[in-house]
């Protein structure tokens, strides 16, 4: 083949084939954004921990689980998953965050938008 013919995608602002050092404007650091961006639901779920919940959750693939609501109080989350504890029967729920529709709170929910003590 020509080697001439297909030609790499160039990006206005880029050098080189990779840009590791793009800095976004404002204060916060690139990879700070990203994980703001990616975790904040997590973040969320964390400063709520301890509170009652009904998580919403549905498993598009499942005939007989299609929507699903659990009640329980918040123990951990993390970016992929929601631990919630139902002290009425004494079950866990390990509830995967893609599953998941939305949560309600039966009280105030805690929501800390200031960032700057959380990252460098």
């Amino acid at each position: 083949m020509n080697g001439s013919f297909y030609q790499n995608p160039t990006f206005p602002g880029l050098t080189g084939s990779t840009n590791n050092n793009i800095t976004p404007p404002g204060n916060l650091s690139y990879q700070t954004q990203l994980s703001l961006e990616q975790s904040l639901i997590e973040n969320i779920l964390r400063l709520n921990k301890g509170k009652k919940v009904k998580a919403y959750v549905s498993y598009p693939d499942s005939n007989e689980w299609r929507d699903k609501v659990y009640d329980g109080i918040i123990e951990e989350a993390g970016r992929d998953h929601l631990i919630l504890s139902d002290p009425s029967s004494g079950n866990w729920f390990l509830i995967r965050m893609i599953y998941l529709n939305y949560v309600e709170f039966e009280e105030k929910i805690n929501y800390n938008t200031d960032y700057s003590d959380t990252f460098d």
